[in-house]
């Protein structure tokens, strides 16, 4: 689910049972024109789609980082520690614009990051995805 579904009353009700946030980082440089913009947030729509879908019920979206730059990596892993010292027991990273190293990415529990992926199929894609989130779990336990 996406943050912006809840309201005070459903969280409450249903929040226990989100233990994973969701941060996407669209790695936008400033230089895209339009049709370049629409395109790389396409393609992290759909990238995103892969976790929201599959593990509705458990996963939490937030809002996107738009913007590639060191200001955003630091961002992104503070938000990373804010989500995991409140709310949430997993933060997951999702970028499907920009490459990220886990080891950069530091906070968070798992980097996907498609351009680092070798696959070019959808279903290796999504089953990449799904197998990473479910690997953190498992990994957990």
């Amino acid at each position: 689910m996406k943050f912006s579904d809840f309201d005070s009353k459903t969280w409450e009700e249903d929040g226990q049972y989100y233990d994973t946030c969701l941060i996407p980082y669209c790695g936008l440089q400033g230089t895209e024109n339009p049709p370049e913009t629409v395109a790389a947030l396409a393609r992290q729509r759909n990238f995103l789609e892969m976790a929201e879908k599959p593990f509705q019920g458990r996963i939490v979206t937030y809002p996107a980082v738009q913007y590639a730059g060191a200001e955003s990596i630091v961002l992104i892993n503070e938000l990373c520690r804010k989500v995991k010292s409140t709310f949430f027991q997993y933060a997951v990273v999702m970028s499907a614009n920009e490459m990220l190293d886990g080891w950069v990415v530091y906070e968070s529990d798992l980097v996907l990051s498609l351009p680092g992926f070798k696959g070019d199929s959808h279903t290796a894609i999504s089953s990449w995805v799904r197998d990473g989130i479910q690997g953190l779990w498992q990994r957990e336990k």
